[in-house]
Formats: C-alpha cells, structure tokens, sequence
C-alpha cells in the first residue's frame, strides 16, 4: 500500500509512514454522550490491525474515549499529554507514555515530538492534562498533527518543519468555543505553518441528534471552506479535503 494516511473521521487519522501504523485521537463508534452523534460509519478495528502506537492530544470525551481504546486490536503503546497516563491506562493493552511540549519519542523509524495546543486540557471536575497537545512526526514525510487547538504564535516555528498538516477546521456543534478554530482560522494557521499540503479535519463527523437536518452546512461545508480561505491567501498550499475513510498517499518531503 505504501505510505499513506487515512482520515477515518472527527481527529481519529490513520498514519501509515516508515512500517509504522500510528492513530490519532480514536473515535471509533457511534459517539453517546448527550445527544451528539456520530453521522458517518463506525471505523472498523479489522483496519487497524499492526498498529504501533496511538497519540492522544487531550482529555475531551471526543479524543480520549476509553471504549474505542479498548476495541483497538494488539497492544499499541498510547502516547498521552503529562496527567492522563492513570486514565489511559484503564483502557490501554500496551506501555502508556506521557508528553510534555519538547519532548520527543522514538516509535520504530519515526520521531514524535510534542507540540503546544492552545486549547482546554480539563477532562472532568477531577482529571486534567498539565497541557493538550499537537504531534509532529518525522518520517520520510514530515506530519504535523494539531489535535484541538486555536491560534498560537509558536505555530510560526513549525515553518519549514512540516510537508502535511492536519489541521481542525470545525467542532460537533453550530458554534465553536474557545481553543477551536473555523475554516478561516485554520487557514491562518496553515499560513503559519507553511506545509505543501493541509488536510482538514475535526469536521463532518459528529453533530447533535436532530440538527444535521436544519443545519447541514455547518456540517459538511468546512472542508470547502478552508479550502476555499486558503486559496484567498495565495501561499502555495494544496488542500486536500477527504471525506471520512478516504486516504491520500505519502510522498515523502518537499523540497527546501
């Protein structure tokens, strides 16, 4: 197949680089938690068999989601930001490592290294991360995942760094809180950080029961959004809109 990622909905991406299978934020099945709903197929665990290691990059009930931790096949370490180890743990098969900004982790032939993400890292009255937390890969193509996050002036450092970023350009609801960004946002961000390509995500997956019906471009139109904010920029950025359990191959770095 070679290297390749797989948006499989919401923040929950398949990164198939250098014989490692690393997932994101795991969201397999049909989201409970009030009335929010999952309105895209369940991801099947039979797609995730091999799996190295998966990244956590905080607390929400929507990334840190303790049944679809336990689905996953074999025992892939779990990499989670600093004060979530213990919960993870409940769920996890394989070691639990903790993150801090700056530090970096060998997983096969790739490096993680942690990055800052501007956003809540409270998971309950009880539980909450020292920070959340975005990831940047090194392999042979250079992966920057955001998880959640808003705009922040570190972003700018990751210029250069970066062939594709998987940038947040939505939520689950009609409004976006504090910590999110919009299509418009997430454009400034890819601005920010330079990748040749920016894949939205965090979109076109969860809504609340009922709504997708009365509100169905807030749903499925943030990927042309973003697609179209970038563009208005003129930076050299290809946009990559997947729709959930589409792929796009892996190509290796751009050239300086």
């Amino acid at each position: 197949m070679g290297d390749r990622l797989t948006f499989l909905g919401h923040s929950t991406v398949l990164i198939d680089s250098n014989g490692v299978r690393l997932l994101t934020d795991p969201l397999l099945g049909h989201l409970a938690a009030g009335a929010l709903r999952r309105h895209v197929p369940p991801v099947s665990p039979e797609t995730l068999v091999d799996l190295s290691a998966v990244f956590i990059s905080h607390g929400h009930l929507d990334h840190l989601d303790l049944e679809s931790l336990r689905a996953l096949p074999g025992e892939p370490a779990v990499i989670v930001p600093a004060g979530l180890g213990r919960i993870a743990a409940k769920a996890a098969r394989g070691a639990v490592h903790e993150m801090r900004a700056g530090d970096r982790l060998a997983v096969g032939h790739l490096m993680l290294e942690a990055v800052h993400a501007e956003h809540s890292r409270r998971r309950s009255l009880f539980t909450s991360a020292e920070e959340a937390l975005g990831i940047l890969i090194d392999g042979s193509t250079r992966v920057y995942f955001a998880g959640d996050t808003g705009l922040f002036p570190e972003m700018r450092q990751l210029a250069g760094r970066v062939d594709v970023a998987l940038l947040p350009v939505s939520g689950w609801g009609p409004t976006l809180g504090h910590g999110h960004l919009d299509p418009r946002r997430a454009a400034e961000a890819a601005v920010r950080v330079c990748p040749s390509i920016a894949v939205p995500i965090h979109w076109g997956t969860l809504y609340p029961l009922g709504l997708r019906r009365v509100a169905s471009r807030q749903f499925e139109g943030p990927g042309e959004a973003f697609r179209e904010a970038v563009a208005e920029r003129n930076a050299g950025i290809d946009v990559r809109v997947l729709q959930p359990g589409q792929s796009m191959r892996l190509n290796g770095r751009a050239e300086s």
